[in-house]
């Protein structure tokens, strides 16, 4: 129960503008400024007790208590270590991002990338702190994490190794900006270990919000140029770099000055006159400097002297160079583009996209369908619907419709490496939605559906990334899109976001909260003399049935059955039942009532058979979603994980007894709610008094 109190306060701080960076959350509810005056208030630097200078935030395997890699490890203030420690001088460079004893050299590619991008590094790197007068062991810096901006806090002691850095460094040694954004970045994954291994297009999103795309030129799409060039347009992050094939080749230069296995960013694509035809030039930069490409189009070559018109000719010596395209494709191996979100462009002549974001749970025998070799549990994963209403202004590749990136991303899955998971499987099915369900968002679509119609796009594979992401160029309309892990029943927390060229919508799609409840209510005039009689047998003395009584009167009954499988009716659920019939209030059924009860427990039971599709006489938990439609009871992706949660049996099985106190608790619900909805509003105000009657009904 708190878990959900939490999820619905999560829900509207989003809603009042919390998680922006420009109002970002505060990391484990740490506030910078507070714990900075309160530092200074009592003489003493800061000490971070939620990742503390201790083994576990290191490591839990290779950089694990007692390792090789961290014996003799102490933690230092940059004071400690340097007489004049500098939080940044003259500005974030790339030599100030020296690789240590991590692999984590992802991450800093994407650091990198930061320096090169003013606006971008001030989100990341807060300008409102250094070494001098309001210095106090106390630093914060801001990630994006999964749809919000996060103000991560942390102290400056940091991992030191025979009197050196661990991990990250700069070259110049009295400059410490990258190894405390490194250790911000730790401590929002769990530990600094589970920042090995992963892919530079992570680091670019969570510096930026944007969606990271990741192309190999071996397999370009014929309109690469034209994506490059709307990519910048766009201020998007684009990065490219030549693949290795063995660890000698790593930033190995070549005979025209272009180095192996090393991050270059893409600055610049244009086309001009050349000759009497049209050249694509692209502008490269490496990060190095000095070490530029010497072939065709480079600074001050013979190329230049021959361009017809305008011409955006390059001399200096910065690191910065043109090339062809044509060579570009042929000598570099890929292309990884960041596009990013409305609110991270402050230039207003740049073309903003359009985003759409939506979270959602897999969790297993409720929502954790799995893909499409799934057919019987598919249907059951989380769906969302795209409109895409205009096609692309210019469509230069001469296919027309409307350009939509499509990426999902598993949540948290680093900080769980502690206790032995990793990242699932993931990819995404992309459906044409027929016409019939345009415009409805309050339906879930079922089995039947996915059985019967093929899928119009997916994602271009199921892979073990923390994203999953894909660009389409799909005809105007309504598509369906399923988010699912590769195997069924694994749980997970996901987003999954839509950048589109031009405005589109997104929307989940979930079937409504509602019931159809029938008055089944049997009066005392009404029961028949045969069940009279057995009544008056069951009841004893005072003629009403307590649930002590009821229990044993089930139990009984279904004991002698063969065809449902029950460990029986436990105190809770007869309590329930009693609880939704009691008119009294004396915490008894009479005969009107224990007549009523019975007619809902043969319904029930004839639900309860009917879809039991294996005579297994146990239902699975997606049958049991469609047996709740048969009763009456249409719900959504969240209520429905809960009852799973609380009913299933741990093989994902719901045996009759369950089923019953599910339905019971269910109708309760939904009776009391709409008794306090008097005017039939959808909503009820109730006070604590009211609130406490209810819950613990």
């Amino acid at each position: 129960m708190a878990g959900v109190a939490s999820t619905l306060a999560k829900k509207r701080a989003l809603a009042a503008g919390f998680g922006t960076n420009a109002n970002a959350v505060k990391y484990l509810n740490q506030d910078f400024h507070s714990l900075r005056a309160q530092s200074q208030s009592q003489g003493a630097l800061f000490c971070d007790h939620t990742f503390a200078a201790a083994p576990e935030s290191l490591g839990f395997k290779d950089l694990g208590r007692n390792s090789p890699k961290t014996r003799g490890v102490t933690w230092k203030r940059p004071t400690e270590l340097v007489s004049s420690p500098e939080f940044i001088i003259g500005g974030a460079t790339r030599t100030d991002i020296c690789q240590g004893g991590l692999g984590d050299c992802w991450l800093l590619a994407a650091i990198a990338s930061l320096t090169l991008n003013e606006d971008v590094m001030a989100r990341v790197v807060p300008s409102d702190q250094d070494f001098g007068d309001q210095y106090a062991g106390i630093f914060h810096f801001q990630f994006w994490q999964y749809g919000e901006w996060v103000d991560v806090v942390i102290d400056d002691r940091l991992p030191v190794k025979d009197g050196e850095l661990l991990f990250v460094h700069s070259a110049e040694g009295r400059e410490f900006w990258s190894a405390l954004l490194e250790k911000a970045y730790a401590k929002v994954c769990g530990c600094y270990e589970a920042l090995s291994g992963g892919s530079t297009t992570e680091g670019f999103e969570d510096f930026t919000g944007g969606i990271a795309e990741n192309f190999d030129l071996k397999n370009a799409p014929p309109n690469m140029f034209q994506i490059v060039k709307k990519a910048l347009e766009a201020g998007s992050l684009l990065g490219c770099s030549i693949d290795i094939t063995s660890a000698s080749d790593s930033e190995a230069v070549t005979r025209q000055k272009l180095v192996k296995g090393h991050a270059y960013s893409l600055t610049g694509a244009v086309e001009v006159g050349y000759r009497g035809r049209q050249e694509k030039l692209i502008r490269v930069r490496n990060p190095w400097g000095q070490v530029e490409w010497t072939g065709a189009w480079s600074d001050g070559s013979s190329e230049w002297n021959s361009v017809e018109g305008e011409c955006p000719n390059a001399n200096a010596e910065d690191g910065e160079f043109w090339m062809s395209f044509t060579e570009f494709m042929r000598h570099y191996s890929r292309i990884e583009i960041c596009t990013l979100t409305p609110d991270t462009i402050l230039d207003d002549s740049i073309k903003h996209w359009s985003v759409g974001k939506f979270d959602g749970t897999w969790r297993k025998g409720s929502t954790a369908g799995g893909c499409r070799n799934n057919p019987y549990t598919f249907w059951t994963n989380p769906q969302f619907v795209i409109k895409l209403n205009e096609e692309d202004d210019d469509p230069e590749d001469g296919e027309e419709g409307c350009s939509v990136v499509l990426g999902l991303i598993q949540k948290n899955r680093r900080k769980m490496r502690k206790s032995g998971e990793d990242m699932h499987t993931i990819g995404f099915a992309i459906y044409e939605l027929p016409e019939q369900f345009h415009g409805q968002t309050q339906v879930h679509l079922d089995k039947n559906f996915f059985l019967s119609h093929a899928q119009k796009a997916r994602s271009e594979t199921f892979i073990n990334l923390r994203e999953v992401s894909t660009r389409f160029k799909l005809p105007p309309g309504e598509y369906l899109v399923v988010p699912s892990t590769y195997e069924a029943h694994l749980n997970g927390d996901f987003c999954i976001r839509v950048f589109s060229e031009k405005q589109s919508q997104t929307i989940p799609c979930d079937d409504p909260v509602e019931a159809e409840l029938e008055d089944e209510e049997v009066a005392d005039e009404d029961v028949d003399a045969g069940f009279r009689g057995l009544f008056t047998k069951l009841a004893g003395d005072d003629m009403e049935i307590s649930y002590v009584e009821l229990r044993t009167i089930l139990n009984k009954i279904v004991s002698k059955r063969t065809d449902i499988k029950t460990d029986g009716f436990c105190c809770e659920t007869c309590r329930v039942m009693v609880n939704l019939l009691d008119e009294s209030g004396n915490g008894k059924l009479g005969l009107g009532e224990f007549a009523t009860l019975w007619k809902k427990v043969q319904k029930y039971l004839t639900i309860y058979k009917q879809n039991d599709g294996d005579n297994s006489g146990t239902m699975s938990t997606p049958e049991m979603r469609v047996a709740l439609k048969s009763a009456g009871f249409t719900l959504n992706n969240a209520i429905y994980q809960m009852l799973v949660c609380r009913y299933a049996e741990p093989d994902m099985t719901m045996d009759f007894d369950n089923f019953v106190a599910c339905l019971m608790r269910l109708e309760m619900m939904f009776r009391i709610f709409k008794k306090l909805d008097t005017e039939d509003s959808g909503t009820v105000q109730v006070t604590l008094d009211q609130w406490l009657n209810i819950a613990m009904v």
